[in-house]
């Protein structure tokens, strides 16, 4: 299987060409990466591109979706709802084929409604915004459904699958399964290894514990903070003040 991937320099989004075989078949994952230099690899390595793969809405994630001309576009029914222009859709549970490609999908809400991401020939899952290297989505975008959707789409759906399977997030670098269960700092406390905060902090001008402060995949934090009502909520650390 042939992986390309560009990324966008300000908001560290991927775009991802994915091929079964030199002078085969190719799709497209995500638009938000400059895709001229992918545009360029499918030339050279003689692809077929025929679908582009939105895994959600988000505009770091489609900007450059223009680019690939007569390429069917593909999204969740929610997430088309909110592009327009998209040319079909995708229920969680399809299983697309492309060539030698076989791409499994798998609805994971937390940071859209309906967010999918994509697992090709059984290796590679494509998380879109829910999982990333050491860190997990937050759950205050625009369409977003909270903290235990997120939740269960990677305890319940991405950490089922092969430790080895190779994870290709949305942002910034590729990971495995097993090394985040092992070392996502989220993925830990769900499991019970480790202890959560309890240190006061506030979000904006909202009190707050914080219960766990962990790097994001910009170089910043991303952090878990629960609410005076006992909810649970993740948001990023440019908006938290510890205490």
């Amino acid at each position: 299987m042939i992986i390309e991937r560009s990324m966008q320099d300000d908001w560290l989004s991927n775009t991802y060409l994915v091929g079964d075989e030199e002078g085969g078949t190719a799709v497209v994952i995500d638009a938000g990466g400059p895709s001229a230099p992918l545009l360029e690899a499918a030339k050279r390595l003689d692809l077929d591109v025929r679908m582009l793969l939105l895994t959600h809405h988000h505009h770091d994630h489609v900007a450059d979706a223009d680019a690939w001309k007569g390429v069917e576009r593909l999204a969740h029914p929610i997430e088309a709802d909110l592009l327009g222009g998209v040319d079909r859709t995708i229920e969680p549970g399809d299983t697309l084929e492309a060539g030698g490609l076989r791409i499994e999908t798998l609805h994971t809400p937390g940071h859209t409604a309906g967010m999918l991401n994509f697992v090709v020939n059984g290796s590679d899952v494509f998380t879109g915004d829910t999982l990333f290297k050491r860190s997990v989505g937050g759950v205050r975008a625009p369409g977003s459904t909270g903290f235990a959707d997120l939740k269960a789409s990677i305890m319940d759906v991405l950490m089922e699958l092969p430790h080895e399977t190779v994870v290709r997030p949305g942002h910034t670098d590729p990971t495995t399964i097993g090394d985040e269960w092992e070392n996502n700092e989220f993925v830990r406390l769900w499991r019970g290894l480790d202890e959560e905060g309890s240190d006061p902090c506030r979000v904006g001008d909202e009190e707050a514990t914080l219960v766990l402060w962990a790097p994001d995949y910009d170089g910043g934090h991303k952090a878990w903070v629960r609410w005076p009502d006992g909810s649970d909520d993740i948001v990023p650390g440019s908006r938290v003040s510890r205490e």
